[in-house]
């Protein structure tokens, strides 16, 4: 079964917006758990414009399912899954002001550095995913660096799942069966939907995770947080086309 894990910086952001605890990002990972999440996703930033440090802190010990904490690993976010020790890490390679992840690793160019990051990390207990472009030569290299998944960056998915949703997913059929072959578990995300999600799970029978935030808070807001949950499990579910 594919896990649904609910990223909820877009809650954050809300939350920042008038500087109170409205929305309760506490309240609301407990919540998203019992309509059926299956993990909570975090991307804190070094200007903390939405997920704090402490958010993560106080979500340790909130969440009962899995904790996923995304990132840039600079020494600051090192130290934070050090303290926290998450269920799982995902490495993203954000630039400080990158307004969302836009980019997989070039885990040829880091693989040392990643390498490094990984074995640290898993030494507390972590499990490690790097956020990937789908590529086979990227994750064969991926594979090199001890990391235990990959998550495939979805956007050019999402981009071309309308015109050609064959093509669009043909790259990450292949990294992902790839992957597979290397005894790496696959996760998913960005620009994941209700609308393009489902055929990406029948397609990809590796994948074991995804990892949603924007579009499931948007939809949240017509449909209700518990139904838009319980919505986006379905299309784990879907075998339809």
């Amino acid at each position: 079964m594919t896990k649904l894990s609910v990223n909820i910086n877009k809650l954050a952001t809300l939350r920042n917006a008038r500087g109170h605890n409205r929305p309760d990002i506490l309240q609301a990972a407990r919540d998203i758990e019992r309509f059926g999440g299956e993990g909570i996703t975090v991307h804190p930033r070094p200007d903390e414009r939405h997920i704090r440090y402490q958010d993560v802190r106080d979500l340790k010990h909130v969440v009962t399912t899995e904790l996923n904490v995304e990132g840039n690993p600079t020494p600051d976010f090192v130290a934070l899954c050090r303290e926290v020790r998450p269920e799982q890490v995902t490495l993203v390679p954000d630039a400080p002001d990158a307004i969302t992840s836009n980019a997989g690793w070039d885990v040829v160019t880091h693989q040392q550095f990643l390498r490094d990051v990984v074995a640290e990390l898993k030494s507390f207990g972590a499990r490690v995913s790097i956020f990937l472009d789908p590529d086979v030569r990227l994750v064969e290299a991926a594979a090199s660096t001890g990391t235990d998944r990959i998550e495939l960056y979805t956007e050019a998915y999402a981009v071309h799942y309308l015109a050609d949703r064959e093509a669009a997913v043909a790259p990450y059929r292949a990294t992902a069966a790839r992957a597979g072959q290397l005894g790496l578990g696959v996760n998913a995300g960005h620009d994941l939907d209700l609308g393009n999600l489902a055929w990406l799970h029948q397609q990809l029978p590796e994948l074991a995770e995804v990892s949603i935030g924007h579009a499931l808070v948007c939809d949240a807001l017509y449909l209700g947080l518990e139904n838009t949950v319980q919505l986006y499990r379905r299309q784990l579910k879907s075998v339809n086309n």
